[in-house]
């Protein structure tokens, strides 16, 4: 076999401009795998049928359900007061806040949700 270059310098850049070239094929599909995860959760997330809005009798604690599999938290006058990530199995709901408290609840039926002692309704 020849060889095209016979400057070691050159063969050095050719072989580091192969190699980056794999290596940003390789991380553009693992971006685009990750992306396509993400949207396919995001998907589910948004039939599922508990996604929406959530609050108590008194309208002092609201939780959202975001289609996206987080939700934001106000309680009375301060809005966004705890935001995280959920997860629906079932009937049941497991909170993992931002900060790393965790949480979880039981939807009753459609239109209820126990959570932390208090019951939520859909609005």
């Amino acid at each position: 076999m020849r060889r095209i270059f016979k400057s070691p310098v050159l063969q050095f850049f050719t072989a580091v401009t192969l190699a980056g070239t794999a290596t940003s094929s390789s991380a553009t599909h693992a971006v685009n795998d990750r992306d396509q995860q993400q949207q396919t959760s995001e998907n589910r997330m948004q039939q599922h049928p508990y996604v929406g809005m959530w609050v108590t009798d008194d309208g002092r604690v609201r939780h959202e359900l975001l289609p996206n599999g987080r939700y934001d938290e106000a309680r009375g006058n301060r809005e966004s007061a705890y935001r995280g990530r959920y997860e629906v199995i079932g009937r049941h709901i497991e909170y993992w806040d931002d900060t790393g408290f965790t949480a979880d609840g039981d939807f009753v039926d459609g239109n209820t949700l126990h959570h932390g002692g208090m019951v939520l309704r859909r609005k």
